[in-house]
């Protein structure tokens, strides 16, 4: 006899790459065509949350995002589903049919979605974290979450991650590994300056694939520059190097949008005010006279910022200076763990030496962030997106 209805609720992390992943060598199974390495944000600020409830009353598999009902005929979210089913079969039989039934799920972000925030990769990570806490999946999960999405395998972990590659066909070893834990750099800053929460034009996955088949530089990147820059990266982290970190996270951004504009026809993520925070991070770290603000975007317009402690109320002075809320601004303008908004003033010497014009308006508003931990359980069934019935408690 099938067991009653069960369900788990999760929630999952944003990460963001320092060294980008961008191009599959095999699009199937998402087998990268480089290693990456990302940074994973904490929850409070950025998180999916996904309920997935199993029972044999349930005629069909179901899925819910962001308030709407999608289709689970989705070709890697059905990867996912498989693999886990699978799984489940090979480690516990047919458990007296407790794993049989079809599945409900129901997920949210609290960021803007499709807007380059790895929204996919919170996404599907949560997704798989919840469905092998329900099936009884013990193992590596972070390739079956590379499968539903290729970053999602590094949000699977807290702290620094790295997405090894692998050279295997069937992608076995292309797995993502813990780096250092969440607590490793507690003086680490990190600021999102969300440019847009809009969808993106071109999404990641038509864009790299249009790079694999258009760029030459994609491929030279990938033999010739990341190898040793991961080995690079994995130090500077380790030895909680800022200057070392920044560099490098800055010029693997750099390349990243130089394969896009080497793509044809060119795919352009930024936009003019990417461009700007590019510009005002250089000219402020030449006044410096050294790196104490580094950027990275993925792909979309919001940038992604590093800084240390102890240089942050500066930074966040000199981003509210030049980047002010336009009169249109709603809510706090500097959310997260910053909820006040500092003084849009700036040292005379300062300004003067940078000579740019402040831009009103130009963003939306600031989150500040850490690093943070990976997936985990939310216990409270307060917390569940799911009613008794196996339906949404909120949809549109």
């Amino acid at each position: 006899m099938a067991a009653k209805s069960r369900e788990v609720t999760s929630s999952a992390p944003v990460n963001i790459a320092v060294i980008k992943y961008w191009g599959k060598r095999q699009e199937d199974l998402i087998l990268p065509c480089n290693s990456s390495l990302s940074a994973t944000l904490h929850q409070d600020q950025l998180k999916t949350t996904t309920t997935v409830s199993l029972s044999a009353q349930f005629t069909r598999d179901r899925i819910w995002l962001n308030g709407r009902e999608e289709a689970i005929e989705n070709r890697r979210l059905q990867r996912c589903l498989e693999e886990i089913r699978r799984l489940s079969r090979e480690q516990h039989g047919d458990s007296g049919g407790q794993n049989e039934g079809c599945v409900h799920i129901c997920s949210r972000n609290n960021f803007p979605t499709a807007a380059g925030l790895a929204s996919s990769a919170a996404g599907y990570a949560c997704l798989v974290f919840c469905l092998a806490k329900l099936f009884g999946v013990t193992g590596d999960i972070s390739r079956i979450a590379r499968q539903g999405s290729g970053s999602a395998c590094r949000s699977v972990f807290g702290g620094f991650v790295k997405w090894e590659k692998g050279e295997r066909e069937d992608g076995m070893d292309s797995v993502a590994v813990q780096v250092a834990p969440a607590t490793h750099w507690p003086e680490l800053e990190i600021l999102i300056l969300v440019v847009s929460a809009e969808k993106k034009p071109v999404s990641s996955s038509v864009g790299m694939q249009a790079s694999v088949n258009t760029s030459p530089l994609i491929q030279y990147r990938a033999e010739a520059i990341v190898p040793q820059r991961m080995a690079e990266m994995e130090q500077a982290i380790l030895k909680r190097d800022f200057q070392s970190f920044g560099k490098l996270t800055m010029r693997d951004s750099n390349q990243f949008h130089a394969i896009c504009l080497d793509t044809y026809p060119p795919i352009m993520y930024l936009n003019d005010t990417s461009r700007r925070v590019i510009q005002l991070a250089t000219k402020y770290n030449e006044l410096q006279g050294k790196i104490k603000l580094a950027y990275t975007f993925d792909a979309g317009p919001n940038a992604v910022l590093f800084a240390e402690s102890h240089d942050l109320p500066e930074i966040l002075e000199l981003l509210c200076f030049y980047f002010p809320p336009g009169e249109e601004t709603e809510g706090s303008y500097v959310r997260g763990l910053s909820t006040r908004r500092p003084a849009e003033k700036l040292h005379p010497t300062t300004a003067s030496a940078l000579q740019l014009d402040p831009l009103p308006g130009a963003l939306q508003y600031i989150i500040h962030t850490k690093v943070g931990e990976g997936p985990q359980v939310l216990s409270d069934p307060g917390e569940s997106l799911l009613g008794a019935s196996g339906l949404p408690k909120h949809c549109t």
